[in-house]
């Protein structure tokens, strides 16, 4: 199995990022690539707690993992630390059986100068699943993270 990790500095301190990752309606804003949209039917961010989400391209042409044009997947909040670590078991609905199969995201925050750095790991990634898609993708949802979470602490104008 695959994995990748992405690393991403945000000037925001760590209980904004923190927020942003447990927020439905963050997530909603930033858990998406671009050219997609995002719908949350599901988000109890607890231990335990579960979550499922739906992506669907912009363009038609687009294939989904799901369904012709979407990508819905489900799981569970597995560790929450307060300002510092979320881990999630994660699956897409899908009847490919290349796509198929309980994958992890780890995010790490860090607290630096001037911000947080974000370690963000996709574990056990399906063979049907491109790694370097998968990183493209969480680096356009951790640049929303990061524009988000750094206007959270802006002040109102």
């Amino acid at each position: 199995m695959n994995s990748t990790r992405v690393e991403w500095f945000v000037s925001a301190p760590r209980p904004n990022v923190f927020r942003a990752l447990l927020d439905a309606r963050s997530v909603r804003t930033w858990m998406v690539p671009d050219g997609m949209t995002s719908r949350i039917h599901e988000f109890d961010p607890r231990v335990g707690g579960r979550f499922r989400i739906s992506l669907t391209y912009d363009v038609p042409t687009a294939a989904g993992k799901t369904s012709a044009h979407t990508d819905t997947f489900h799981g569970t909040f597995v560790r929450l630390v307060s300002d510092a670590e979320v881990v999630q078991n994660v699956e897409f609905e899908t009847d490919n059986p290349s796509l198929s199969g309980e994958m992890t995201i780890t995010y790490s925050l860090i607290a630096e100068p001037g911000g947080t750095r974000v370690i963000a790991r996709h574990d056990n990634l399906p063979p049907g699943l491109s790694p370097q898609d998968n990183e493209l993708g969480f680096r356009m949802s951790l640049a929303k993270l990061a524009t988000l979470a750094e206007q959270a602490g802006s002040p109102k104008a």
